[in-house]
Parts: structure tokens; C-alpha cells; sequence
């Protein structure tokens, strides 16, 4: 519709018309007392002669142009059959007499005074007297122009008239008085007096019933057209802010204008402002018309205003809706709904608003920023599909692995909130998917929560369906980390849910299908969720109970059957699982059809278990395990606690001998190897020894061996021992000091007998040494814990004579394993495995080699003998060293792989603490009498390492002997002679964690942790049962700081007198070095500490006083006033801020010490203070994102930053130091990865990183030389370890951490806001984009002195990465040009050297070959020459004085001469003649490379 306006003569006041002659007022059609009889009758009330005249004029002119008036009494007036020719007749005669024109009206007036006479005006009027309707008259006469502004003034003032119609609900519209004239309002041709017209109709609109006012300012739009928009737009906020009930039909008309942007944006402004007062019915109309009007000038602001005004009524609380009388009603209506309805359906038509709310999230970066509404608009945009589905996904991902969606929020969408929920579980289930199929903890977490959520929340057959139909597709995926997050949700359903699961557990069944491919862990999760099904089914009486467990023991029954061992693991699983469920003494006395009760069908498929692996020592160590965990976690019923210990009665009969006065009455004798007794600690009264050997020779002659489950039964035995005699082992006291039959250590392991073993003589000595090992660490095992006081009665069996014999059992074992190792270095063997080990189901704990247990004992041999070993050293290849070249080897390396030489970790800490045991010459006389050499027990045994997955493990209970010493009956206390026992519990502490370690390589995401008594306790438990050890560590740690600072002067017989008395055999060539062992104690609690800090689960809430214990044990000695002078506040003595200030001040202490003996141990020390400051902030933050700000803030802030800077110079410290005066064995490879860690800490936690890469690579490293020199160290700056040896290091960190620093400042940049990075809040990023290119561009520039072939691929390699992450910044530096363009042209002109010199060497290394960097140039070029279009399009785009030049430059090399090019001889002739004059060190670019040149013009103009 166009709406024409006319141009109206000036207002006038108004006038009473002046009187119409009798001559005018005579009508045409029929004679004037007819008419005026008419007229007085039914439009005058008796009045004034001056209205008769006018009502005389009134109907003169009408009649004249062909209406009758009164046509029919009561009836409307009757019109000529033509209403147009009507009109123009009416305007032509009204248009030229003015007084007319005012009688006219005057007489409508006065004959519309009577509400029967207007009506008949406002209804459709009929055409010459027929029926025919058509437009009414007042409709008419609001068409013509010089009377419309006066109708519609003398109508809008009939309206108030009619205001007590709406009192009774309002009147049909043909009754309707006051709705009729809004109706001749619309659709008009042409408005003379827009502007008066709307102002009068808003006041009467802000006087008119709420009815009335919505239909007239819904109907606005119709009534003004396109006219006036601004002052209708700016009456209606007025409205809006009057009354907020209008707010519907407001937002029709904004939507029906035909709004300017300005005008746009101010109703989109009055429509925000709403949305804190509107209703909530209202609000889904309100967000409709925001998301529909905005465009992406305005999306962000409209949704930032969304998010944090709108009210979700949906957010009720959800620990409420948990009541089971709440459980699925919301307590709101369909607001809700249809508020969610609105927003779907807006992000469906308008596609940037998808695109805007996750970047409106991305934006955000604390939990307390994020809102229930977040949630759901992820799953609006998920529901409505598309391509963004997949962007909301990894959205929700990303903002839960930040911490910024917590479990609340999910709880609140879901919880009592079915209804709500029920139109978008399909999408609430697609998410929930994908979050446990995600690889992520804290994702996997999410999806566990959601899919149990969603199960108790809604309740139908249906949903429950889909939700385990999800669960067993997760299950069936064979994806590792998904199969197991799956599994834990069944479980934690069926838990709570097992008897509403029993009707539906045929949607479950199809699990079973999938036990091929699971491993163990997921084992027992499967027959977990099966037998609580089964118990629950028993329980209610339901008929499908029986069905279930009849199917879970067949299956059982086969796979224990099965000859196939993977088969049969599976069914041992099983076995202990039913067992567990059926057979516990809580569990119900059901009894099923064959009248068995549940534990005796638990017993008769345990006996079976145990019959079928009596013959495979896998299958029989799996089960024993699993015993032993059963029996410390359930109490079983007693008739099968009866039968298991019946069945380790045995353990006499099969693996005992009696002993007469101690001694062996029959010394066996095979292969030409004779057996002893070796460690008796009983002396003549011990009444058994262990058989070792002669079993070991029995096995030789059958399929199995049963010293492969010796161990594994006996802790079964002692586990039955503690269940039966309330926690005491007393029984079995015995077997811990009885001796073990070995081989003759006199025979074969001294003189000249031992160089003349045969294969089968060496796997029988390394065999028998290998078990005794495990049967001792077993020992420890079980024995250790009669001494941690857990254990109630142990009177029988006191503490002060056990610990004695523990400490000498672990010197025994101390000692096999050092022979066990040097063995392995001569005679590499395959050691048999006494623990059970996932090699079909998952990992295991330790790295594997490649050699399979076969269940069958193969013949003994020796799988590299002496021959291959010499070849294999003959044959040895020249290895790298630590700058990347090839070495030859040296004469010392020869002499020292040869054994004529040891090397020492550190240097001598002082000549009580240098001397060995024996005298060098006695040691080589002795290591060669042997073929073992001289064996070091304090060494760490790395043979043993490799197959350290095979041996029996240490439980946690073990650790607790750190705690406890030898009584020391020597002529002096040495504690140095107890100190290679807790070097060797220690390792195992550190191993343990290494496991638990969330870095670790050797567990996966959902890891099978093999090893028994440990691996099944959860982390928080792990933390508890070691939080008493932390003194003793500290203990340890300052013996062995003692003795490498101070030395010692202790006799140096203890260890041997120690040794001895503890049943050890006296062997010349075992040796133990002191500096060795405290070396390897100092590192080892610095390792332990450090991966103890790294845990996450230490900083929840219930691990909390276990952080507090470990920090307080390792706190100096005297007060940290003084350390602590510069933090204000001071943090208060007890806090935990304290603590962690003290803890950093004890090991920035014994680095302090550790400089004046070994730079590796002072590396290490560091390494610790780094993993205590990351520690305090792994702390702090979490607190600061949950609670906001704390009062402690502060003190924490400072803290923290006083540890950063005391970390850089301690860092700065050890770079000053010459590392070169310590003789490392592990020579140069160690040293440099040791200060390229260094100099990381140092530029990370320094004051201004930026500012330190800058000095470092223009200043400092340009000094260090092409080759070595002497007197190099002293031409570095005052860094020694800053040397051509270590360049490479220097120069390759140097180039990561710039990278790291252009990364985060494009983060800032791309992340933050625009407008809030403008004018000078712009100037410090900018600045620090210069630092980064003055870094790069001086690295690269290096390779003109540094002309290694590693120096120019690291030099290309890494300047391609900085030019693919710079060139992210060009719209920053685009936005920002006008303001710093000075700053920016320099960058760029900068930058432009460095890409030049990377050209050059690439150019060469293709004519020169060199592999290494070729193979890095074509992402590298790729990279620059979008670099080169870049500034060329930000100079062109933005107003600058500046010329730009491109093309090709000449040919030279890195020292600036021209090199001849066959392939470019004419590539100068089409250079443009700018670019031939200009600077010499511009021009060094190679064949086919482009260039740019960039010159500043200032004041001149380019005319081209």
C-alpha cells in the first residue's frame, strides 16, 4: 500500500460557518421542506438557528453530489452508484468555498451529536436506495482532502464517548461505536496532517480501556502507513512504559513498520528494556521479535541482554524435585514451552543467531558468567540440526572441560522437569551420547551424570528403552574408553534402579554379546550389572530373576570350561562376581529351582572354577587374585569360607619342608647344581624351608610349574589366615623367617665355577632367584600389615620382633634382586609371570616385551648368548649426540661399556664421602673372578625393570616400613646402612604413583590396573593410606643431603655386618655405594613429591588434610619471617598459603646445597619448586572460579607471585653455573635436556617474558660462536651453560616459547572484544607483536653465522609456524592501522628481513640437498606467501602513504654475494626499477621466491 499525502492550507481557528442562503440549501432531487422537514426531525434537537444552517449546508451539498441523507428511516444513507465521482465532487465544491467547507463540517457535527446518526455514518451505506452496500459515508468523507483533517479530529473526539461500551466485556462491532471509527482509520489513502493526527491519537489512546488501546495500537501500522515512524515509535515507548500490558500489540506494530535502522534499533531498545517487567505469557512473543530483528550489528548485544535478564522460570530447585512426589512434575506451566518454542524456532529462521550464541559463549570464560539458559540454547541448536549441530557439541564439550558448566546446571534443566524435557530428549540423548564417547574424564563424567539424570527423571517404558538402547550401542562401539564410561553408568543405574530394570533387562541382554572384546575391568562391570539384576529379581519374587541368573551361569559354566584361557579368565571373573553377589552374608537365602540356595550355587561354581585351572598356572593365579580382593571386601558366607580354607591347607604339603635343628636332613642334587639353605633368620629352630629348588627341578620334567602360584596362594592363605583369626598371623609366623632352598651361592656365584655355567644351569640359578624374590616380597605383603595399627589383636605376635625380621627380609630382597639383575645382563631370560596380565584385555602396568606366556612351561634357553652380545657390540652404530650430529665412540666409552671403568652420577661430595668400600684395584680383582663383574645393589635395576610386570607387587601396606629402622647393635649408628632398603621402597613409592599419575603413558583413559592391593583403591584412599609416610620421606631426604654435603665417617663394615645378619651369603663382588644411594634418595623424594603435587584428586575437598600433612612435613626449620618480608599480607602461620610458601623456601634450601656438589641434583631441586608453584595454582584458581572473591585473595595473589619471581632466579641461578665441571655418565644428552628445562622455567616465570626472549636472542645468544673455542664461557654474558655444545638447546627453546607468546596474543586479540581493545589499550599487544618479530627475525639471522644443517631447519621450520600464527593478527592490525600505522610499518618492515633470510636458505639447502630442511620448505613458502598477499591487502585496504612493490629478487646467499641461477639468468630484467635500488639486505631472496617492499612516502603522493 502507498500512502499519498497531501499538502493542507495552514491551520485556522476555527469559526462558526457563516449562514447558507435559502437558494443554496434547496435541494435537487426532492423539494427543501422535504429535506429540511428531514434534516430537523432526525439531526437537530431544537437548537440555535446558526446549526440549522448548517445542518441545512450539510445536506445541501450532499444532496447536490447525490446522497440522500435519510433515505429509509433508521437506515444508512443512501450513495450514487459510483463513490469515487461522489468524492471528487464533494472536494471540488468544498475546495473552493472555504465557508462552506466550515459549515459542512459543522453540520456533520451536529448531526453526528446523536449516537443512532453516527452509527448510520460509520456503516456501510447503500447505492442509489438498492441493497447494494459499499463504503460508508464517514469513510468517504475521510477521502477527501480539505475536510479529512476535521472528520478525523471530530471522530477521534466521538471515541471517549463510547469508552462505557467495554464495561460489560465489550459489544459485537457492528454495535461497536468506538471500534468502528478505528476501523475508518485504516487503510487510508492519504493522511493531510500525519503529525496532528498521531498526536491526537495517542492521547486518546492513553485514555482509552485496555482493550480498546491494544486494537488501536495493534492497528497502527494500517492507520499511518509509512508515515511519521519516528513519533509513533517514540509514543509507543511512552505507552510501554505506562502500561507494560500493551507490550504484544507494541511489538506487532515494530514488526509491521517499516522502520529505518535508527528507529529499528530504538524499538529493539524499548523491546530489552521489557523483558525484567513483562509477563511471563508475553515473553515468548518478545524473544520472537528481538531474534528476528536483530542483524549482526546488534545479535551480540541482544543476546548478552537475553541471557542475563531473561527469567527462566524453569530453574527450580533440584535437590527438591529428587522427592519421589515431585519426581517428573514441574511446578510451572507451559511458559516454559513455549518460551523454548519461541527461541527454537527464531535460531531456525535467522541463521547468524546460531552462529552468535556460541560465540557469545566462546567469549565467556568463568562458571559464575554461565546460566541454565546457556544449556538450553546449546540444546536448541543442537534439536534444530543443521550444520551448527556439531558446533554446539564441541561447545558444550569445550566449556565443560573448562569447568565452566558444573553438574548443577544439567540438574536443573532435567531434574522435575519431564515435561519441559520430553519434546527435546531426543537431542538430550544425542548429547549425552557424544559427551561419553568423548576421550576426556571430565567430559565422560558429564555424559555418566546426564544419562543417569535423564533414566530417574523419566520414568516410561519408552524413554527407559532409548536409554539403555544408547547404553549397549556405547558398549558395542570397541572403543576402550566409551565401552567403559558406558559400563559405569549400567552400573551406577542398576544400583539404584535394579527392580524397575528387571521388566526391561531383555533391552539389556544383548551385553553379553560383547564379552569377547572386553578386558577384565569391564568384566566385572558387565557380571556386576547382571547379578545385581539377578538379586533384585530374587528379591521381588519376579519370575525373570530365575532367567536371568540361569543364562549368567551357563554362560559361566562354558566359558570356564573352555580350553581356550581367554575363555576361561573371562569365566573366573564371573565365578568371583556371583560369588560376591550370591554368596555374601547379606545376600537373600533364595533358593531356585534345583532347591539350591544361592551360596551353594555360589560354592559349586567356585569349586568348578578351581578345578579347571588346577593344571594352567594363569588361570589359577587370576582366581587367587581375585580371591584375595573378594575376601578384603566381602564377608562371605562362612560355608565358603570353610571350603577356601581348606583348599589353601595345602600350601604345607606342596611347598614346605621340615628341617631337622635347621639343617636339610637330604641336600637334592640336579644338573649338576647343588641346593642350600640360604637367610634363615630362625637360626636351628625354624621348623621349614621353602622348596624352591627341588621344585623347580620337578617342573623341569612337567607341563607346569607350581611355583608359578606359590606366591599368588600364599597371600591367599594368609588373607584366609587374618578372616579367621580376627586380623592376627600367628598361624603362619613361621614362614617368615624360614629359610628358602637355592642353589649353592658358594658353588656357583664365587670363584672361578661361575664362568663355566650352561644354559640350563643359568635359568635354574636365575629361576630359583626370581621366586625367592617374589615369595619374599609376598612375605612383606602379608606381614606388614601386623605393624600399621590396623590391625586389632596382634598380641600373639609382637611388633618388636617382627620388625626386626621385615627389615631383614628386605635386605634379602634387596640383595636377589641386584643378583637377579646382573644375571639378566649376561643371560638375558624370559622370566615366567606370577601375576595375572591383561595381554588380551588391556595394558598392564609395566612396558611389556614382545615374549608371551604360553601357558606351557618351553625349555630353558638363553635368548642372546655371549656371541650375539659381542656381535651386537662389534656392530654398534654411531650414535647422536646431544647437538644432533653423529658421534664416533671414544675411547672412554669403550672402557666404560667394557666394565674397566665406573662412572659416577655425581662428582665426590669430600673424601670421607668419596671412598668406596674396597680399593679400585681389590674391586677388578674381584669382578674378575666372576663373570657377574662388580655388582652395585644400590644401582636401579634396569633389566629387572623390563619384566618388572611379571613379579609380584608391593602393596601400599609395604610402604609403611619406611617408617621403621633396625636396632642398631654396631659399635655406631649409621643410618646410611638402612638407607638402600628405603632407596628400594622409595622406587616403589614413586613407581606406584607413576601408575596413578594422570600423565602416565602406561594407563589408558579407562586403564586395567593389573596390579593387585592397589590397583582397585581409589585415589583419594591411596592418598590416605600414604599421608603417614611423608615424615619419614623428609627423614630420608635429609640423611641423604647430609651425607653428599658433609660426607660420612661412619665405619664402612656396616652394610656387610648388616647383611650378614640377615641370612645374606657373603659375596665379594657385591658392593654398595654410598653417593650412589644418596644420589638416588635425593631424586627419588623430589620425584615423588613433584608427582604427588601433580594429582588432581589432591585438591578436593576430602583430600584436602593430606595436602596440609605433605606440606607441613617438608617445612624449614626456621621461621620464614625473613623469607616472607615482601609479601604484604603476610600470609597467616598455619594457612595453607603459608605452608606452600614454606614448603618452597625448604627445597629452594637444598638447592641452594645441591650447587656446591651436582648441577643435575640442583636441576632436579628446581623441577620440584616449579611443581610446588603449579601446585599452589592449580589450588587458588578453582577456589577464585567457584567462590568469586575471597577475603584471602590478596595474600594469595601476592604469594603466588613471590614464588614465580623466586622461581626465576633460582633458575637464572643454576644457568650461571657451569654444569661442565660434573662428570655425568649419561654425558651430554642428560645435561641438555636438564637446561633446556632450565631455561624453560626461566622465561616462563620471569617478570616480562616477552621483554627476556628480546634481550636473549638480539643480545646474548649472537655472542656464542659458530665452533668451540677456548674461553668460550666467558664470552656468553654470564652464562655458562650457554656454550656451542648448547646452543642448539637455547636456540631451539627460544623459538618455542616466542611461538607460545604469539599465540596467547592472538588469543587476546581474537578473543577479547573489539571496542575493548581500541586507541591505546590497543598500543601494549601491538608492541608486543614487535618483540616477537625482533625475536624471530634475530633467530633466524643466526643461520648467516651458525651454519649447521639442524640451525637452518629449525630456523625454517619454526618461522614457518610463527608466520601462520601472525597471520591471524592482520584484521587486529587492520582495525588498529589508523592509530598506529607508525608501529605497524615497522613491524611489517621488520618481519620482511627475516622472511628474505628464510628464502635464501631455502633456496640453498635445494641446490645443497640437505634433506632436513628441504622437507620443511613447502608449508614454510605456502606460509610466507600468504604473508606477502596479507600486507598488500591491509595497505590497501587502509589509507597510508605508503608504496607497495612485489616480485623477484636477486639470487644471492646468506654472507649477501649474488649466486648465478641457471633457472632465473633473466629474472631481473622484469623487476620493477624500485625494487633494483633497493637496500642490499632486501634483496637476498631466491629463485622464483616474491618479495615485497614496503616504503613510506610521508608527505609525497604515488600518482600511478
Amino acid at each position: 500500500m502507498v500512502f499519498l499525502q497531501r499538502s493542507a492550507p495552514p491551520n485556522r481557528r476555527k469559526r462558526r460557518p457563516a449562514p447558507v442562503s435559502d437558494d443554496d440549501l434547496q435541494p435537487r432531487s426532492q423539494p427543501r421542506h422535504v429535506a429540511a422537514a428531514a434534516v430537523a426531525t432526525e439531526g437537530s434537537d431544537g437548537g440555535d438557528e446558526g446549526s440549522e444552517r448548517d445542518f441545512t449546508a450539510f445536506i445541501s451539498v450532499l444532496a447536490d453530489a447525490g446522497c440522500t441523507l435519510l433515505a429509509t428511516p433508521g437506515a444508512p444513507p443512501s450513495l450514487p452508484a459510483d463513490p469515487h465521482r461522489f468524492g471528487r465532487c464533494l472536494e471540488g465544491r468544498l475546495s473552493v468555498d472555504p465557508s462552506l467547507r466550515s459549515r459542512f463540517v459543522a453540520g456533520f457535527s451536529a448531526y453526528t451529536r446523536t449516537p443512532q446518526n453516527l452509527k448510520r455514518v460509520l456503516i456501510p451505506a447503500s447505492q442509489d436506495g438498492g441493497f447494494r452496500k459499499g463504503e460508508s459515508l464517514a469513510r468517504i468523507l475521510l477521502l477527501v482532502a480539505p475536510i479529512q483533517a476535521q472528520i478525523l479530529l471530530l471522530l477521534l473526539e466521538k471515541i471517549p464517548e463510547h469508552f462505557d461500551a467495554y464495561g460489560n466485556g465489550g459489544l459485537p462491532l457492528k454495535d461497536d461505536v468506538a471500534r468502528l471509527i478505528v476501523k475508518h482509520f485504516m487503510w487510508l489513502d492519504f493522511l493531510v496532517d500525519a503529525e496532528g493526527f498521531i498526536e491526537k491519537l495517542m492521547e486518546v489512546v492513553s485514555i482509552s480501556p485496555p482493550q480498546l488501546k491494544k486494537e488501536i495500537v495493534g492497528s497502527l501500522p494500517e492507520i499511518i502507513g509509512e508515515q511519521c515512524n519516528g513519533t509513533v515509535v517514540t509514543a509507543l515507548d511512552r505507552l510501554l512504559q505506562e502500561d507494560s500490558e500493551i507490550i504484544l500489540p507494541v511489538l506487532d506494530s515494530f514488526s509491521n513498520l517499516n522502520l529505518d535502522e535508527q528507529l529499528q534499533e530504538q524499538a529493539i531498545t524499548t523491546a530489552l528494556s521489557c523483558i525484567r517487567t513483562v509477563e511471563a505469557d508475553h515473553m515468548p512473543h518478545l524473544l520472537r521479535f528481538l531474534l528476528l530483528s536483530s542483524t549482526p550489528a546488534n545479535v551480540r548485544r541482544i543476546l548478552s541482554q537475553i541471557r542475563e535478564q531473561l527469567k527462566f522460570a524453569g530453574v527450580i530447585n533440584s535437590h527438591a524435585c529428587r522427592n519421589n512426589k515431585l519426581k517428573g512434575k514441574s511446578p510451572v506451566d507451559s511458559t516454559d514451552a513455549s518460551i523454548l518454542d519461541a527461541l527454537r524456532l527464531s535460531l531456525l529462521f535467522k541463521n547468524i543467531l546460531s552462529e552468535a550464541i556460541l560465540k557469545e559463549m566462546n567469549s565467556l570464560d568463568q562458571p559464575r558468567e554461565h546460566k541454565v539458559i546457556d544449556v538450553w540454547l546449546i540444546v536448541l541448536i543442537h534439536t534444530n540440526g543443521g550444520c551448527m549441530m556439531k558446533n554446539s557439541e564441541r561447545m558444550l564439550k569445550k566449556k565443560i572441560l573448562d569447568g565452566c558448566f558444573h553438574k548443577v546446571l544439567f540438574e536443573q534443566c532435567i531434574n522435575g522437569q519431564r515435561e519441559l524435557v520430553k519434546d527435546y530428549f531426543p537431542s538430550f540423548l544425542s548429547i549425552t551420547a557424544y559427551l561419553l564417547s568423548c576421550k576426556e574424564p571430565q567430559a565422560k563424567m558429564f555424559g555418566i551424570h546426564l544419562y543417569t539424570s535423564l533414566f530417574e527423571e523419566f520414568s516410561d517404558t519408552y524413554s527407559r528403552q532409548e536409554i539403555l538402547g544408547a547404553l549397549v550401542t556405547h558398549i558395542g562401539s570397541g572403543v576402550g574408553h566409551e565401552v567403559c564410561s558406558a559400563l559405569e553408568t549400567m552400573i551406577l543405574v542398576t544400583s539404584k534402579h535394579a527392580e524397575q530394570l528387571v521388566p526391561i533387562s531383555s533391552h539389556i541382554t544383548g551385553i553379553l554379546d560383547y564379552l569377547d572384546g572386553f578386558h577384565e575391568q569391564n568384566l566385572r562391570k558387565v557380571y556386576e550389572v547382571f547379578c545385581q539384576l539377578a538379586l533384585a529379581a530374587y528379591s521381588s519374587a519376579n519370575s525373570i530373576g530365575s532367567s536371568i541368573l540361569n543364562e549368567l551361569l551357563i554362560i559361566i559354566r562354558k566359558q570356564v570350561g573352555n580350553p581356550d584361557i581367554k575363555y576361561r579368565k573371562m569365566g573366573i571373573i564371573g565365578t568371583i562376581k556371583i560369588v560376591s553377589t550370591l554368596g555374601g552374608v547379606n545376600a537373600t537365602a533364595s533358593y531356585m529351582s534345583t532347591q539350591k540356595s544361592n551360596g551353594e550355587e555360589a560354592l559349586e561354581l567356585l569349586k568348578l572354577s578351581v578345578d579347571s585351572c588346577k593344571l594352567m598356572s594363569q588361570p589359577l593365579i587370576l582366581l587367587y587374585d581375585e580371591l584375595i580382593v573378594l575376601l578384603e571386601s566381602t564377608n562371605l558366607q562362612p560355608v565358603i569360607i570353610e571350603w577356601i580354607s581348606q583348599h589353601v591347607g595345602e600350601f604345607e604339603s606342596l611347598f614346605l619342608s621340615d628341617l631337622v635343628e635347621g639343617q636339610l636332613p637330604v641336600k637334592s642334587t640336579s644338573n649338576g647344581i647343588e641346593g642350600e639353605l640360604w637367610m634363615n633368620l630362625d637360626g636351628v629352630v625354624s621348623p621349614v624351608c621353602l622348596n624352591v629348588l627341588p621344585l623347580l627341578f620337578s617342573s623341569m620334567e612337567q607341563c607346569s610349574s607350581s611355583l608359578q602360584f606359590l606366591p599368588s596362594q600364599f597371600l591367599l592363605l594368609s588373607i584366609v589366615e587374618k578372616v579367621t583369626n580376627h586380623g592376627s598371623l600367628s598361624g603362619i609366623d613361621a614362614l617368615l623367617g624360614c629359610p628358602i632352598h637355592l642353589p649353592s651361592f658358594k658353588q656357583f656365584l664365587v670363584g672361578a665355577d661361575g664362568k663355566k655355567l650352561t644354559d640350563k644351569q643359568k635359568w635354574i640359578i636365575c629361576s630359583s632367584i626370581y621366586y625367592a624374590i617374589n615369595w619374599i616380597r609376598e612375605l612383606l605383603n602379608a606381614f606388614s600389615t601386623q605393624i600399621i595399627g590396623r590391625v586389632g589383636s596382634i598380641s600373639h605376635f609382637p611388633s618388636e620382633e617382627l620388625v626386626p625380621k621385615i627389615m631383614k627380609r628386605l635386605r634379602n630382597l634387596v640383595l636377589l634382586e641386584g643378583l637377579l639383575n646382573a644375571y639378566l645382563k649376561c643371560y638375558p631370560l624370559s622370566l615366567p609371570e606370577l601375576r595375572y596380565s591383561a595381554e588380551h584385555y588391556g595394558s598392564s602396568f609395566s612396558r611389556r616385551d614382545n615374549t608371551k606366556s604360553k601357558g606351557k612351561k618351553s625349555t630353558p634357553s638363553i635368548l642372546h648368548d655371549k656371541n650375539q652380545k659381542q656381535k651386537k657390540d662389534s656392530m654398534m652404530v654411531e650414535k647422536p649426540d646431544a647437538n644432533g650430529k653423529l658421534r664416533q665412540p671414544t675411547i672412554m666409552d669403550v672402557l666404560r661399556r667394557a666394565g674397566a671403568i665406573e662412572s659416577q652420577e655425581v662428582s665426590s661430595a669430600g673424601s670421607s664421602g668419596a671412598t668406596s668400600n674396597r680399593p679400585h684395584c681389590q674391586e677388578n680383582e674381584i669382578a674378575g673372578c666372576n663373570e657377574l663383574g662388580l655388582v652395585d645393589i644400590s644401582e636401579k635395576p634396569i633389566c629387572l625393570e623390563s619384566q618388572r610386570f611379571k613379579f609380584r607387587p608391593l602393596l601400599v601396606d609395604c610402604l609403611s616400613i619406611l617408617s621403621f629402622s633396625e636396632k642398631q647393635d654396631s659399635c655406631c649408628s649409621d643410618s646410611l646402612a638402612e638407607l638402600p632398603l628405603h632407596l628400594y621402597l622409595i622406587r616403589d613409592f614413586n613407581s606406584k604413583l607413576e601408575y596413578l599419575s594422570p600423565s602416565s603413558k602406561l594407563t589408558t583413559t579407562c586403564s586395567v590396573k593389573t596390579l593387585a592391593g592397589y590397583t582397585r583403591m581409589a585415589t583419594g584412599e591411596f592418598l590416605n593410606r600414604v599421608r603417614s609416610l611423608f615424615t619419614s620421606l623428609k627423614k630420608h631426604l635429609d640423611s641423604a643431603v647430609s651425607f653428599l654435603q658433609y660426607g660420612s665417617e661412619s665405619c664402612e663394615d656396616h652394610w656387610k655386618s648388616s647383611s650378614l645378619a640377615a641370612g645374606n651369603p657373603d659375596l665379594p663382588y657385591i658392593s654398595v655405594s654410598k653417593i650412589s644411594v644418596a644420589t638416588s634418595v635425593f631424586k627419588e623424594v623430589l620425584y615423588c613429591y613433584s608427582k604427588l603435587l601433580s594429582m588432581p584428586d589432591l585438591f578436593l575437598k576430602t583430600n584436602l588434610s593430606v595436602l596440609r600433612d605433605m606440606l607441613e612435613a617438608f617445612q624449614p626449620i626456621e621461621k620464614l619471617d625473613q623469607f616472607l618480608f615482601t609479601i604484604k599480607p603476610l600470609p597467616t602461620p598455619g594457612s595453607i598459603d603459608y605452608l606452600y610458601c614454606g614448603a618452597f623456601a625448604f627445597y629452594e634450601g637444598i638447592m641452594d646445597i645441591a650447587f656446591s656438589f651436582s648441577f643435575t641434583l640442583a636441576s632436579e631441586a628446581l623441577v620440584t619448586l616449579e611443581s610446588i608453584v603449579n601446585s599452589y595454582v592449580m589450588l587458588t584458581e578453582p577456589c577464585r572460579e567457584r567462590n568469586g572473591k575471597r577475603n584471602d585473595e590478596e595474600s594469595s595473589e601476592c604469594a603466588v607471585g613471590f614464588l614465580r619471581s623466586r622461581l626465576a632466579l633460582s633458575s637464572r641461578k643454576l644457568l650461571l653455573q657451569d654444569p661442565c665441571k660434573e662428570d655425568s655418565d649419561k654425558g651430554n644428552k642428560n645435561r641438555g635436556d636438564m637446561i633446556q628445562k632450565i631455561l624453560q622455567i626461566y622465561l616462563k616465570y620471569s617478570e616480562s617474558t616477552s621483554e627476556l626472549l628480546d634481550e636473549l636472542a638480539c643480545k646474548v645468544l649472537p655472542q656464542v660462536p659458530s665452533h668451540r673455542a677456548t674461553n668460550t664461557q666467558e664470552a656468553m654474558n654470564g652464562f655458562p651453560t650457554l656454550s656451542p655444545m648448547m646452543f642448539l638447546i637455547w636456540y631451539r627453546v627460544l623459538h618455542e616459547e616466542n611461538l607460545s607468546i604469539l599465540s596467547n596474543t592472538v588469543k587476546e586479540v581474537t578473543g577479547r572484544s573489539r571496542r575493548y581493545i581500541q586507541g591505546e589499550a590497543a598500543k601494549p599487544l601491538i608492541i608486543k607483536l614487535r618483540q616477537t618479530v625482533n625475536v624471530v627475525v634475530a633467530l633466524v639471522n643466526m643461520c648467516k653465522v651458525h651454519d649447521k644443517v639442524v640451525v637452518h631447519a629449525m630456523a625454517v621450520k619454526y618461522g614457518g609456524k610463527y608466520m601462520d600464527r601472525f597471520l591471524k593478527v592482520f584484521d587486529f592490525l587492520q582495525d588498529q592501522f589508523q592509530a598506529h600505522n607508525d608501529i605497524i610499518l615497522e613491524l611489517v618492515k621488520e618481519l620482511q628481513k627475516g622472511t628474505r633470510t628464510i628464502q635464501t636458505i631455502c633456496s640453498e639447502a635445494k641446490g645443497l640437498k640437505r634433506t632436513m630442511v628441504t622437507s620443511k620448505v613447502p608449508a614454510t613458502k605456502r606460509s610466507m606467501e600468504r604473508f606477502l598477499f596479507h600486507v598488500k591487502a591491509l595497505l590497501h585496504s587502509t589509507p597510508s602513504n605508503c608504496t607497495f612493490w612485489m616480485g623477484n629478487l636477486k639470487h644471492k646467499d646468506l654472507s649477501g654475494q649474488v649466486v648465478s641461477s641457471q633457472v632465473y639468468d633473466n629474472g631481473e630484467d622484469g623487476m620493477p626499477q624500485e625494487m633494483e635500488n633497493s637496500d642490499e639486505d632486501n634483496n637476498s631472496i631466491g629463485p622464483a621466491q616474491r618479495a615485497i617492499e614496503v616504503e613510506d612516502l610521508g608527505d609525497q603522493q604515488d600518482d600511478d
